[in-house]
């Protein structure tokens, strides 16, 4: 055989082995060849990544996104765009005050990689920005809302009235950013006309509202849970796990107009890729295609750990979660990030960690892990020391990035 036409075999016998390797063992790549560490070098602040349902790197794997402070509870800070090649870190929004570290700003991007969102309160009043990288421009969009978690890839995003407060903003909104636009789409009052009896089960004759949706990777449909005022809304405390009583899981079509979907609990749901099934703490799945839910389809042989925020790969075959380790650990108390094969009985710890420290909000700040838009890298939050750190583990071995469609929103 001819040198050309070895290599040329050795390259497809590769090519075709890893192919196999990743349609029919997609975890592997994750036990080897894995780099670990922080994703910034600059001591003495925290950086914190938003939340499980919202990568901080942008779609097209160039920056990272995330939240920064220098108190001691992390609820005051500034926001940073690094540049993921050269290191470069450019403050993008100053001067934000939180709920609490365990979300920050629910910084996010918008538009690709064009825009950010996050949300801010001054002096008890809420507002929502959007910040255009291109012109540093940053905008009030809304005022009197919250911010749920969009699309990296459109220009929508989900608005919600405070927790703890419902008023005039009791249903779940979309805002263009582009236009201006914002339109409500599912009221209040029809939660109440489709699940009044479990409403007033659930949270007596208290006022509620729509909390905290979740548009899915398509955009058609969004999941939310419900929120009514608790001991501590009268005082105006927001910053207390007594503000407001929160529950259920409620599922509805953006395109159909209608609810397809509901269970009485809310664990820490995440879309899977298909935008129709949820995964759940306790390694559970739920098809939003069924309105009366089941107990879910538990997923066999993988750690059930105690906090467990799920996140899914970009193509479906892998999911992320976060936890204390308990029989896991190689040290007493230790959590970690534990990636898991979604078919079930194979998993890979992929860092064990002291959780106990950095931020010293009120509501802990958790790992949270994420996916990036490619598969290959997962960001989650560590706190082992004084400052909250953002970390980041990347694998070596790469795979085909799965294509993100930006289908359109019902408007």
């Amino acid at each position: 055989m001819k040198r050309e036409s070895l290599w040329i075999w050795l390259i497809l016998a590769c090519t075709c082995a890893a192919g196999t390797e990743d349609s029919e063992m997609p975890l592997e790549r994750w036990r080897h060849a894995v780099d670990i560490g922080p994703v910034s070098g600059y001591a003495d602040r925290h950086t914190i990544h938003s939340y499980y349902l919202a990568c901080p790197e942008s779609p097209d794997g160039n920056k990272i996104l995330f939240y920064v402070s220098e108190t001691r509870e992390g609820e005051h800070g500034d926001l940073v765009v690094r540049d993921r090649h050269t290191g470069i870190e450019t403050v993008v929004a100053r001067d934000i005050d939180t709920e609490d570290a365990h979300r920050v700003a629910c910084q996010q991007w918008i538009s690709r990689e064009e825009k950010i969102a996050y949300h801010d309160v001054k002096a008890g009043r809420w507002s929502v920005h959007v910040v255009d990288l291109n012109t540093g421009l940053n905008r009030i969009v809304a005022e009197d809302r919250q911010l749920g978690f969009g699309r990296a890839v459109d220009n929508v995003l989900p608005l919600y009235g405070p927790h703890w407060k419902p008023g005039s903003h009791r249903g779940l909104e979309l805002l263009n950013v582009e236009t201006g636009d914002v339109r409500e789409v599912v009221s209040i009052t029809a939660v109440q006309d489709r699940y009044g009896e479990w409403l007033t089960k659930e949270f007596s004759e208290r006022p509620t509202s729509i909390y905290f949706p979740i548009l899915s990777p398509d955009g058609n449909r969004v999941f939310f849970k419900i929120a009514a005022p608790g001991p501590q809304a009268a005082a105006g405390n927001f910053r207390s796990p007594l503000a407001s009583h929160r529950q259920g899981t409620f599922v509805f079509d953006l395109v159909a107009n209608r609810f397809i979907f509901m269970r009485p609990v809310w664990g820490h749901p995440a879309w899977l890729p298909d935008s129709r099934r949820i995964i759940e703490v306790h390694n559970t799945l739920f098809d939003t295609d069924t309105e009366h839910a089941s107990a879910g389809v538990p997923i066999p042989g993988l750690p059930d750990l105690r906090a467990e925020h799920p996140s899914m790969s970009p193509d479906g075959k892998l999911f992320v979660i976060d936890g204390p380790l308990g029989k896991l650990e190689t040290e007493s108390g230790q959590w970690g990030v534990v990636v898991c094969d979604v078919r079930g009985n194979s998993y890979q710890v992929l860092y064990r960690f002291d959780n106990s420290h950095g931020a010293r909000s009120w509501r802990k700040n958790h790992p949270h892990p994420v996916f990036s838009a490619d598969g290959n890298r997962i960001y989650f939050n560590v706190n082992a020391g004084n400052y909250t750190q953002l970390y980041i583990a990347e694998t070596r071995l790469r795979v085909a990035p799965t294509v993100i469609r930006n289908r359109r929103t019902a408007r």
